[in-house]
């Protein structure tokens, strides 16, 4: 029911809207008006004025200059004479000559990289993809393994400890027992 309301209000809206748009023209004609054929007509009505115009002749032409002048680096190009420009090259003539040198460099390992073994990097992807999971899994079981060691060591470590105090107690125990052997002193 909610949903019946919510198509209603959105039909009535958009009703309203489209009034705006068309006005009482396109109520009353009970006919759809396209808008791409409205503004194709708009369009041709345009153009057949602007051809008409021999000033809007001039302008269409002019706008490619006006876009020109427009570039900001257009102003760089007035206000910066050829002497500037000139400073400008020589101040970073380091850095061009290392990225030439870096160019002839890409150049000379050209063929390497024109070479079958990268072309076939896409086909070797799926492999290199299945080994990083493997090795990702491998590595969780690592962490496992690892874990359960340090685990077995420390009940190892705390093993020995209760044998050894075990031992330690029946020694003394022992020791008890047998009591002094002669020609010892007593304590």
């Amino acid at each position: 029911m909610e949903d019946r309301n919510n198509i209603e209000d959105l039909d009535g809206r958009l009703q309203i809207l489209e009034k705006r748009v068309y006005g009482d023209r396109g109520c009353k004609l009970n006919k759809t008006v396209k808008c791409v054929d409205s503004l194709g007509k708009v369009n041709a009505a345009l153009a057949n004025t602007a051809n008409k115009r021999e000033r809007v002749k001039i302008l269409h032409k002019k706008t490619e200059d006006l876009l020109k002048y427009l570039d900001p680096q257009f102003t760089d190009y007035i206000a910066v004479p050829d002497a500037m420009k000139l400073e400008f090259i020589l101040a970073e003539e380091d850095f061009l000559r290392t990225q030439a040198s870096m160019l002839e460099q890409v150049n000379t390992l050209q063929p390497y990289l024109d070479s079958n073994h990268i072309k076939s990097v896409p086909e070797l992807t799926t492999k290199l993809q299945r080994l990083s999971q493997l090795h990702i899994k491998q590595q969780d079981q690592n962490e496992e393994l690892s874990a359960e060691v340090k685990r077995l060591f420390e009940e190892y470590n705390k093993m020995m400890f209760l044998l050894s105090k075990q031992f330690a107690q029946w020694d003394e125990t022992l020791r008890k027992l047998e009591g002094p052997k002669p020609g010892q002193k007593v304590e």
